[in-house]
């Protein structure tokens, strides 16, 4: 049997702020402001969250680029705040995401242990069997009611997302979180972002915290319809996009 071969872990620096800073695209991880008041703003306000959540019997949000986990772990303090309040029953959460360079356990300790809360659920999958993940597509059910399942999909994103497992739905959300455009233009490429628009479902959104032009001309180009909001606190302006309802565009 042919080995996999190995996936280099993440190079993080550290800023004079405490914020973590990827040496290969000398970009940071999250801003250096409020790194969870970002995510919360673009990720989650973005795609209509939590309030999309209410009615399906699953929901399923993609992510290119898990990074430090702050999105996956933000995210999950989010819907499990929202779960408690709801009597009716809840959703299954999928959440899949893909990384090339998995940053050490004690990065992603120190990169969230501003935000405890987040910092303790990072522990659940960091004391898992799959931390560190190795190459390829690794899933972990993080909690049962109401239920979280965690897919990694660790490798290059444009070969991995062609490998979307069966058993998972297309997503309803993607959180868009590469590296800068400029620093990281291949997550952000035409062919990738049409591979995104295949993967997800008729009426599913997006949002990133980039305003590029040619970001949103590639999202058109793929199927989805782009709009610039106002962007979090420092940036003027983000991008969110929907398919539409009706199903995919020709690709």
């Amino acid at each position: 049997m042919t080995q996999k071969p190995p996936i280099a872990p993440a190079d993080i620096a550290w800023t004079e702020t405490g914020a973590p800073r990827a040496a290969a695209y000398d970009d940071v991880y999250f801003s250096e402001r409020d790194g969870r008041a970002e995510t919360e703003h673009v990720f989650l306000a973005g795609n209509g969250l939590p309030e999309r959540w209410r009615g399906p019997d699953v929901f399923t949000i993609g992510e290119l680029g898990f990074g430090v986990g702050l999105n996956f772990c933000a995210t999950w303090a989010t819907w499990a705040a929202w779960t408690e309040g709801q009597p009716e029953a809840t959703p299954t959460l999928h959440y899949v995401s893909f990384e090339l360079h998995p940053p050490r356990a004690e990065d992603i300790r120190r990169a969230l242990a501003p935000w405890p809360d987040l910092a303790a659920r990072a522990e659940t999958f960091l004391s898992s069997a799959i931390w560190p993940p190795d190459p390829g597509w690794r899933r972990l059910r993080l909690s049962e009611t109401p239920r979280l399942e965690l897919s990694l999909a660790i490798g290059d994103a444009r070969a991995m997302i062609t490998r979307w497992p069966e058993a998972l739905p297309k997503a309803d959300a993607w959180h868009l979180d590469g590296f800068s455009p400029a620093k990281n233009p291949e997550l952000w490429e035409a062919g990738l972002l049409k591979s995104v628009a295949a993967c997800t479902a008729p009426g599913g959104t997006a949002a990133t915290y980039s305003a590029a032009g040619w970001v949103r001309r590639n999202l058109d180009a793929a199927g989805f319809e782009t709009k610039k909001i106002p962007g979090p606190l420092g940036k003027r302006d983000m991008t969110t996009a929907a398919l539409p309802s009706c199903g995919l565009a020709q690709t």
